[in-house]
């Protein structure tokens, strides 16, 4: 069991490496940044004396390690934008992302696990057939459109909720959130439905289509034929099964709905760091994009690794050291 954990613990700093190493290669074509960052007046000897001060005249080994020790130390750099600590903006608009996102991942883990059992033990009726449409009409259509189409009917046509912006919030000292109010609340629920409506419908298909797998599996036909009751062998055993590959999936999800909520924020204009992530690719804030794409990968590689942790308690052949 240690050595499985070892493995995984070290499988995932390789991959915070690699996604580190590609993220700031990429960041080398966006564009120069001595481009917004000096006026058209300026001269050559600016230029030089800028590239110099930025490290921009480093060689890439040279500007990827102090990148990399400097992300050690819990420092991204500087904003060429604003001038400010990049890892410090990041976390200003970090609590509105994850506030979005947990809202998002609860409705869709919540909803599509429910929604997943009834349409498998229910197969047939007016009830399953439509919610499986309106499942395909979920997974079908972009997200972007998803939240103009919300934002039609439910702020331009009945004006019963907020088009942009995260509404009033409350300022907690280490967090703000719009949870504790009735506006933050109402800017907050077109949002979570345009972000977490293609998870929900995901993870909804999945369950069922596990769960009517199992339901004709031998040992389902042994516990009818000992006489428990259809309530029992649904939620004390299929559910129990049809849950593990659901694990990893569901694992994933939360992690794309973190790093794929930049379409939802910009739609929405939602303060988040989808949003200012969008912003600093526009003025190439090379510090920024960085900042970002290391967070998120840092939450993937985190989730992924709670998601193996998961299995181990799960599968007992992971502990026993038989693993495929």
């Amino acid at each position: 069991m240690i050595s499985y954990i070892l493995k995984r613990a070290m499988q995932s700093v390789v991959v915070l490496f690699a996604v580190g190493l590609v993220a700031f290669g990429m960041f080398r074509f966006v564009g120069d940044p001595i481009d917004n960052l000096l006026g058209q007046e300026r001269t050559e000897a600016d230029v030089e004396r800028l590239r110099e001060l930025l490290g921009l005249n480093d060689p890439f080994v040279v500007q990827y390690w102090n990148f990399l020790s400097g992300a050690f130390q819990g420092d991204m750099g500087v904003s060429y934008r604003q001038g400010r600590p990049a890892l410090e903006i990041i976390l200003e608009r970090l609590p509105a992302t994850l506030e979005l996102a947990m809202v998002s991942a609860a409705l869709a883990m919540v909803m599509g696990i429910l929604l997943g059992i009834y349409t498998a033990i229910n197969r047939k009726g007016f009830i399953t057939t439509t919610i499986l449409t309106t499942s395909l009409i979920g997974v079908s259509l972009p997200t972007f459109l998803i939240g103009i189409l919300l934002i039609y009917v439910f702020a331009v046509e009945f004006g019963i909720l907020p088009s942009f912006g995260r509404g009033e919030v409350v300022d907690l000292g280490w967090w703000k959130t719009g949870l504790l109010t009735w506006s933050g609340i109402k800017a907050l629920i077109l949002p979570a439905i345009t972000l977490g409506l293609y998870q929900m419908t995901l993870i909804m298909r999945l369950v069922r289509s596990e769960m009517s797998e199992i339901l004709k599996q031998d040992y389902i036909r042994f516990a009818r034929a000992r006489g428990l009751t259809e309530k029992t062998i649904n939620f004390r055993h299929a559910v129990k099964n049809t849950l593990i590959p659901v694990i990893t999936v569901a694992g994933l999800q939360i992690g794309s709905i973190i790093a794929f909520s930049i379409i939802t924020e910009t739609v929405f204009q939602w303060p988040g760091v989808g949003l200012l992530f969008i912003d600093s690719v526009q003025f190439v804030d090379i510090p920024v994009m960085a900042s970002y794409l290391m967070m998120i990968s840092v939450m993937f590689v985190g989730i992924n690794f709670i998601v193996d942790m998961l299995y181990l308690a799960i599968d007992p052949r992971l502990r026993d050291g038989k693993e495929d």
